[in-house]
């Protein structure tokens, strides 16, 4: 236990930030009508009756003198996608409201757009809180967007992970079917099983589909370059695979060698993209749009931390090209993995 007569104050920071907060940006208006606002996560809620609220800010702010002079002020709960607004209100020497759409509440204090919430207060106290000031507000007016919130914890920027009765359930899984391997391979083919469905109807197998898949990232590569890539897969492209693809007017292979999609070949590959696409929206069914954000960022990260070991034509800026189906070079989709 830490004796609090000799309290580290960096290690009671650390501490603190064992707790995970929302992130907040309170704005008021200053005593010369300028707009003033500052970024904040000592947010709490006080009554339900009256609706009262509170947030605190050091003593030694620059911008401590406005709020200690206005009867009103707006506390923001930023959205997930709002970190840069985040940022922006905790520098300082800048105008933080740059570039942004401004609304105007109670007391002609300014409001932010996009946020999770937000709520307009009327001052009611002012505490001291030792190097902090407390303000107390009775809420006037306030509006939920049910955007999910931002998330601060550690020192860092979070998102908000949802937690359902059947995760708890699943905790208790056997190591087989909880490795990350075995849940990540079992994902992949049950997303993938429509998209073979609709190859087989073509008469086509795996491997063609992977031909194609490397394709669409990128023409005009070899016959040797598309079995390097498509080697990835455990798959091993035969000449005839070529051929099969060539006799069914889906792709050229000029002088033996380099291989580019024919107009129908791409019009198939956007028809395999959308469904694709429509494979995804499907999987992601019982997730909302932070939990796929979330979930993309976790694999991004696991196929960064099992990547160091990769071939070179194998790594994601020698797959991608400017002429890609998906779009300009790096765009997310499915490659012939």
């Amino acid at each position: 236990m830490t004796n609090t007569t000799t309290i580290d104050s960096k290690q009671f920071r650390k501490a603190l930030g064992s707790f995970t907060t929302g992130v907040t940006v309170v704005t008021t208006r200053g005593v010369e009508g300028e707009d003033v606002g500052l970024t904040a996560n000592s947010f709490n809620s006080v009554s339900l009756d009256p609706p009262m609220v509170l947030w605190s800010l050091d003593r030694k702010s620059s911008k401590a003198a406005a709020f200690m002079a206005a009867d009103h002020f707006a506390v923001h709960i930023l959205a997930s996608d709002q970190e840069h607004v985040s940022k922006q209100f905790a520098k300082r020497g800048i105008d933080c409201f740059a570039g942004l759409a401004v609304e105007r509440g109670h007391g002609d204090v300014p409001l932010l757009a996009g946020c999770s919430a937000r709520f307009e207060c009327r001052t009611s106290y002012r505490h001291d809180g030792g190097d902090h000031v407390i303000f107390v507000g009775e809420v006037a007016a306030f509006d939920s967007f049910g955007r999910a919130p931002l998330v601060f914890h550690g020192g860092n920027y979070s998102l908000l992970m949802k937690k359902t009765a059947e995760d708890a359930e699943d905790a208790s899984s056997s190591f087989g079917d909880d490795w990350l391997g075995f849940l990540l391979g079992r994902a992949y083919f049950q997303m993938l099983m429509p998209l073979r469905a609709e190859v087989k109807r073509q008469g086509l197998d795996d491997v063609h589909y992977n031909i194609l898949s490397a394709l669409s990232a990128g023409e005009g590569r070899s016959v040797t370059e598309l079995s390097r890539m498509v080697d990835f897969t455990g798959h091993r492209i035969g000449d005839e695979h070529f051929a099969t693809l060539a006799a069914r007017n889906l792709i050229l292979v000029e002088d033996g060698e380099l291989v580019r999609f024919t107009e129908a070949g791409r019009r198939y590959a956007i028809e395999l993209m959308a469904a694709g696409k429509s494979a995804e929206a499907d999987a992601a069914g019982e997730l909302d749009f932070e939990e796929v954000r979330l979930l993309k960022l976790l694999l991004k990260r696991v196929i960064r931390a099992t990547g160091h070991d990769l071939p070179d034509h194998w790594r994601k800026e020698n797959i991608w090209r400017e002429n890609s189906v998906w779009g300009a070079a790096g765009a997310s989709g499915p490659s012939s993995t």
